[in-house]
């Protein structure tokens, strides 16, 4: 029983993650101008984002999955927010040389740190997982306390395994990028950023 619920949980972590948003070009550019190490961190993040998520929409946490909805103007307004500006500065962001790589945990964890909340400021997420739990069925599930671990450990490492292979994909792609090439990199991922933001507090007032 711990088995397919493990398998399941890999299954809707990979299927729910694997739409590429702006969470995944914010991964691929970090992988791309500051190293897989940088695409690593920002994509397990996401995958934590996503594990709580799945938590909250296997389990039926009602008070919390209707607070997020409830909610949905003010985590719009944030989540927009900080991807215009991340947008921005990625836009304006000077071409990182391999060599200058940031190495410190500080850093790391504020990669990992900012993804993770731009995916839990997206209430959307939890409705995406609600639908893929109820067609496995495992929508409102009632287990055991190591089932419901199982299952959820499946989910983050399904969402896990998405991020890895992103970020191994631009990781072989980066060694084909000369330096001035990655100030095309910053702009384009800037724009698609920045707009997703854009949209994200257009559609408070649409």
């Amino acid at each position: 029983m711990e088995l397919l619920f493990f398998l399941k949980g890999l299954v809707i972590g990979f299927v729910v993650a694997a739409p590429v948003g702006p969470i995944g070009i914010l991964c691929a550019r970090r992988t791309l101008v500051h190293g897989r190490r940088a695409g690593f961190f920002s994509g397990m993040g996401a995958a934590t984002a996503d594990a709580i998520y799945g938590f909250i929409a296997a389990f039926g946490l009602s008070v919390v999955s209707n607070f997020l909805a409830g909610h949905q103007l003010w985590f719009r307004l944030v989540g927009g927010s900080i991807l215009v500006v991340m947008g921005v500065r990625a836009f304006n962001a000077s071409p990182t040389k391999k060599q200058d790589l940031p190495r410190s945990a500080r850093h790391y964890a504020g990669m990992y740190s900012s993804t993770f909340f731009l995916t839990l400021t997206n209430p959307m997420t939890i409705f995406s997982f609600a639908a893929v739990f109820a067609g496995f069925g495992l929508a409102g599930t009632r287990g055991s306390l190591v089932s419901a671990a199982v299952l959820i450990l499946g989910v983050f490492l399904g969402s896990a395994l998405w991020w890895l292979f992103l970020v191994g994909i631009f990781s072989i792609w980066r060694k084909r990028f000369a330096h001035h090439q990655l100030g095309w990199v910053n702009r384009i991922a800037g724009l698609i950023i920045g707009g997703s933001g854009v949209l994200a507090l257009l559609s408070l007032v649409l």
